[in-house]
């Protein structure tokens, strides 16, 4: 995937948000991430999945594009009867990893170039989070001190990482199984990751 400027990123990711996000506090939202952190700067991880500045908001676009495909399948809709507003599946996609908010940092680590044999000092980014809440639910945290989220939305951003995380597979597969918008956007995270960013 190729990779875009910062400002055209941020561009696009603030249009979807004010088109379709209208919840109250949402405004308070938006300024935090475009003017109080990291977050249209921030690289998605350390060095797997859109590992470059603007990677973070970068993914949560992606991942808002394969979220609206997948719910727009006929199967989807008639077989599983998922339906969300369109609201909801921005809040979910925009926002589910507002965890790696201000947590990379930038550093160097040295490597041996292959040509050459010799070592070179090679710019990286390393994981330094300052409040561990775990992953989903604290995005779950930091959106909620903005505005509310329905419980549907809160489930779907607490279990995005699906079976991918480090929690207990039996409840990972109750959560999916009982709010079927979280199984829709951890489909579109693992899409966006592997497949669009891989």
């Amino acid at each position: 995937m190729e990779q875009r400027s910062v400002e055209a990123i941020k561009q696009e990711f603030t249009d979807i948000y004010n088109d379709k996000i209208k919840r109250e506090g949402a405004d308070k939202l938006l300024d935090y991430l475009t003017n109080r952190c990291d977050f249209f700067t921030a690289p998605a991880s350390t060095r797997f999945h859109s590992s470059y500045e603007g990677g973070l908001a970068q993914h949560s676009l992606n991942v808002y594009e394969c979220l609206v495909q997948y719910l727009a399948r006929e199967r989807v809709k008639e077989v599983y009867g998922l339906a969300c507003s369109e609201e909801t599946a921005a809040i979910v996609a925009l926002l589910h990893d507002m965890c790696k908010i201000d947590t990379y940092i930038r550093d160097f680590r040295n490597v041996k170039n292959e040509q050459t044999g010799q070592w070179e000092k090679v710019p990286v980014y390393r994981a330094e989070d300052k409040l561990p809440y775990g992953h989903g639910e604290k995005s779950v945290y930091m959106i909620s001190g903005f505005m509310r989220l329905t419980r549907e939305e809160a489930m779907a951003i607490r279990w995005h990482m699906g079976f991918s995380g480090s929690e207990d597979a039996n409840l990972v597969g109750r959560a999916l199984e009982a709010y079927p918008l979280a199984f829709a956007l951890a489909t579109a995270d693992m899409e966006a990751t592997y497949f669009l960013e891989g």
